[in-house]
């Protein structure tokens, strides 16, 4: 399931990671690699504040669609 469908609060694990390699290496460089667990912070239209690895990330709806869970 898409990042996207994650409640504020919750905290999920990556089980997958999709799209173009630049975009999947990118995603990697912030902390996004498979069996690492994110809080999901806030949800603001579709758009997301997550913390992976210490740090808080913002992702548009189109990255977080990428990641799954």
């Amino acid at each position: 399931m898409p990042l996207v469908f994650a409640k504020e609060g919750d905290t999920v694990t990556i089980r997958r990671i999709s799209g173009k390699d630049e975009v999947r290496q990118h995603l990697a460089d912030l902390g996004f690699v498979v069996d690492t667990p994110v809080l999901i912070v806030s949800h603001m239209g579709g758009n997301l504040i997550v913390q992976v690895k210490g740090s808080r990330v913002a992702l548009d709806k189109s990255m977080a669609q990428k990641i799954y869970f």
